[in-house]
């Protein structure tokens, strides 16, 4: 141990200072983490708590714990499902985020692999349709729905996800397909293939990483998407979030039941994740955001 002792104070000044600013940044990122961890932490153990206990202020950490409100979530008071809500939102986010990886794959190819004329103004117009905000175009998409008999049907929802999602998706596989190495896509070319085995059998298991990372974050924003299917839906095509809402009313805030609604619906998100957790953080290391 003295041994170790007298190497670390012979370590040059600039290396002692590097593993000081190595160790302040592992201490920031932890404190990072538990920002980050601890809403989620105590919504959960909210969740877990009868109204009156979730009520008290300040909060009582060692009240009782119960599955009530999750009870009361699967309609066991009210006799509302959730299940409708939550298989809309599967069906939205699932299919636009599949839709959206069909079309940015080859358009980010065409940007990166095989550039087009004025790439980066291309580029720039798929970020700037980001730019209006979603409640500028609330109107004419409520109208057009109406006119065509869109509304409060969930297809609706997976062509306004894809169009949403669509540009970003777009970016970030544009930035990962370019770090593919030509030498690849001629030797291909050279054996013959043709544009759809080179998408599917060079280009998609190379940038496996940048498709999980595109993938969840679409399905991320799609799940999460309350604007348009609050107004644009009703009965039939409403979503988990738009259930979600609709434990505020007027009798008041029943807290235990919100959060409990709450965590069960944040499990999709949770679970695509974790299941992803590997390629997510390779796709966004190697080149899929920069």
């Amino acid at each position: 141990m003295t041994g170790m002792l007298r190497t670390v104070h012979r370590l040059p000044a600039s290396a002692r200072r590097r593993r000081r600013r190595h160790a302040y940044l592992v201490l920031l990122a932890w404190l990072c983490g538990l920002l980050f961890f601890v809403p989620v932490a105590w919504m959960v153990l909210t969740s877990l708590h009868s109204e009156t206990d979730a009520a008290t202020n300040p909060p009582s950490l060692g009240a009782p714990l119960t599955l009530h409100g999750y009870r009361e979530f699967f309609g066991e008071g009210s006799g509302v499902s959730p299940w409708p809500p939550l298989l809309n939102s599967l069906t939205a986010s699932v299919v636009s985020t599949l839709l959206v990886l069909a079309l940015a794959v080859p358009a980010a190819y065409a940007l990166s692999i095989k550039p087009v004329r004025k790439w980066r103004d291309v580029l720039f117009f798929f970020l700037s349709t980001k730019m209006l905000p979603l409640v500028a175009a609330l109107l004419p998409l409520y109208l057009v729905a109406q006119h065509t008999g869109m509304l409060d049907n969930i297809w609706l929802l997976v062509l306004l996800y894809t169009a949403m999602n669509l540009p970003i998706a777009v970016w970030m596989m544009r930035s990962f397909l370019a770090e593919i190495p030509v030498e690849m896509l001629e030797a291909a070319a050279i054996d013959g293939a043709g544009l759809a085995t080179t998408l599917t059998r060079i280009v998609a298991p190379v940038a496996l990483p940048g498709l999980a990372a595109t993938a969840l974050i679409s399905f991320i924003f799609s799940w999460n998407e309350l604007l348009f299917a609050r107004v644009l839906t009703g009965v039939v095509a409403g979503t988990a979030p738009v259930f979600l809402t609709g434990f505020v009313t007027s009798q008041g805030l029943f807290l235990a039941k919100v959060c409990a609604a709450a965590t069960f619906i944040s499990l999709p998100v949770l679970i695509a994740g974790f299941a992803a957790q590997d390629k997510l953080v390779q796709g966004l290391s190697l080149g899929a955001v920069k």
